[in-house]
């Protein structure tokens, strides 16, 4: 069973220049939305990052608003917050796979973004998962989205060269 397990967590990382950070959610289930965005601003705010929310329709308009503000504003990460429960029919695959693709495809293209898209079977996985006092995974995802620009930053400076010696 999951809950009898244990997991490391990286310590939050210490940042020497401010960070930006958008926080993208779709509230459609807006209680559960809501504990995503707290979770995220506390550990943002722990590590002494800006944050900035802006609200999209659904969980599919989460990777399209990411994409648009890695090319026209100035931030440097991204937390995409919100949650799918499934349904009875195939769009809960399709809206979870999709945002889910997009996300990584925008990621290996160099945006740091930490997903924190709960993806659930029922409201009461979905509570668990977003309550900031719980499995806080909108924390979480902040966290990472974190991680990955002071990874970004460590390595901004370093270079391959193109195989030639001076």
């Amino acid at each position: 069973m999951a809950t009898a397990e244990t997991h490391y967590t990286l310590p939050l990382p210490s940042f020497d220049k401010p960070v930006k950070l958008l926080i993208v959610v779709a509230p459609y289930y807006k209680d559960i939305a809501d504990n995503l965005v707290a979770g995220a601003r506390a550990v943002a705010e722990a590590c002494g990052a800006t944050v900035e929310v802006v609200e999209v329709p659904g969980a599919l308009e989460i990777p399209s608003a990411i994409a648009m503000a890695q090319r026209l504003a100035d931030y440097d990460a991204f937390v995409a917050l919100g949650c799918v429960i499934r349904g009875e029919t195939t769009h809960y695959d399709t809206v979870c796979n999709d945002s889910s693709r997009a996300l990584s495809l925008l990621g290996l293209q160099g945006a740091c973004i930490g997903n924190g898209i709960l993806t659930v079977e029922n409201r009461a996985q979905a509570e668990v998962r977003a309550d900031p006092a719980g499995q806080n995974k909108g924390g979480g995802a902040a966290a990472a989205a974190l991680h990955l620009v002071a990874l970004s930053r460590k390595w901004a400076g370093q270079t391959k060269g193109i195989g030639f010696r001076a």
